[in-house]
């Protein structure tokens, strides 16, 4: 194929057409396959290329193991709380992880705290929410029934 753009291949490939040519004269005189002279004569722009499917991470079995920990450390005192190094030393003990790298564990707790913190707030305003729309009785604070 030459240094032209596929926009421009397949304009080229249409205006011989038009011009007379045959599909087969076409292919040889491009150098494409019959495929891209017969998408060529049905769409005036190129599929887009296809992306590559996401490529599986060393750490992605152990992202469960990772959430938990932060989920439970969201109603920890601030002190107590996990950090990204105890994380990965806990992932090193419990689970025999070596071809992980520090980095990686701490990038990936440096992305998700702040998502599970977000879907805790949400979770508590909706069941606020909730509770509200049901209209539950309330109850005084100074008086036990």
């Amino acid at each position: 194929m030459s240094d032209i753009s596929k926009v421009e291949l397949y304009a080229a490939i249409r205006q011989d057409l038009r011009a007379g040519l045959s599909k087969r004269a076409i292919e040889r005189k491009h150098r494409v396959g019959w495929r891209t002279v017969a998408s060529a004569t049905e769409s005036l722009w190129p599929e887009p290329r296809k992306g590559y499917p996401p490529r599986p991470q060393k750490l992605d079995p152990y992202k469960p193991f990772i959430d938990d920990v932060l989920r439970a450390d969201l109603d920890v005192p601030p002190g107590q709380r996990h950090t990204a190094t105890r994380i990965y030393h806990r992932l090193l003990e419990e689970h025999g992880v070596r071809d992980v790298s520090y980095q990686r564990v701490s990038a990936y707790v440096r992305e998700r705290k702040p998502q599970l913190q977000a879907e805790q707030v949400t979770a508590r305003r909706r069941s606020e929410r909730l509770i509200k729309a049901a209209g539950f009785p309330r109850s005084s604070l100074g008086r036990s029934w």
